[in-house]
């Protein structure tokens, strides 16, 4: 049986866990820069401490963040009666992008944490996969069934542009404002499922 001693440790863990991780999300939210220092201050603690609950940032945000994007079959519920591929990529590319965008700040620590350390990779959520599976469903049966190959290589294509990497490349290197630059990608994804759904010619 636990002692009140005990008990109420467990307790103000609990709370301090439990601070982290809403200081995480209220500072993902804003959409700016998001680092450990910044969480650790919102949340009334030190960094030393919310290096204690959470061994690494991606670890952090990836349980902030848990929750905050929607299974795929309800992110394109728009499109849910559509049976056009290009439609529904299009669709699914715009959602990704634009969500990134409202929590790009969170979006970018992940990625440069994961560049430098590999191995935290995994806590990465990956949201764009299940967008593209859900997108593409209507070709399983289709270019799936008749060239498994070329259906692979659609979804990597797509994971290349439908992409928090390709968003900032859009923005960062090429300069182009927000709107522009999810315009731009969705129509390279609009492209790449065409293409691969044109007939071949020989």
């Amino acid at each position: 049986m636990a002692t009140p001693d005990g008990a109420g440790r467990t307790n103000q863990k609990l709370r301090t866990r439990t601070a982290i991780l809403t200081a995480a999300r209220e500072l993902i939210e804003t959409g700016g820069d998001v680092t450990m220092p910044a969480i650790a201050r919102a949340a009334l603690v030190s960094e030393a401490t919310a290096y204690r609950y959470f061994a690494d940032l991606p670890s952090l945000i990836s349980e902030a963040l848990a929750g905050a994007w929607p299974p795929p079959d309800q992110a394109l519920a728009p499109v849910a009666d559509s049976t056009d591929p290009v439609e529904r990529i299009a669709f699914a590319c715009d959602f990704l992008l634009r969500g990134i965008l409202a929590r790009q700040g969170s979006v970018r620590a992940m990625i440069a944490a994961t560049v430098t350390r590999p191995e935290s990779v995994a806590a990465r959520p990956g949201i764009r996969f299940g967008l593209i599976d859900q997108a593409l469903r209507p070709l399983e049966d289709t270019l799936g069934a008749s060239d498994p190959d070329a259906f692979a290589q659609l979804k990597r294509g797509l994971a290349v542009v439908v992409s928090a990497e390709a968003l900032f490349v859009l923005t960062d290197l090429c300069r182009l404002d927000p709107e522009e630059a999810v315009a731009s990608a969705v129509g390279t994804a609009v492209a790449l499922t065409r293409a691969a759904l044109a007939p071949t010619t020989t």
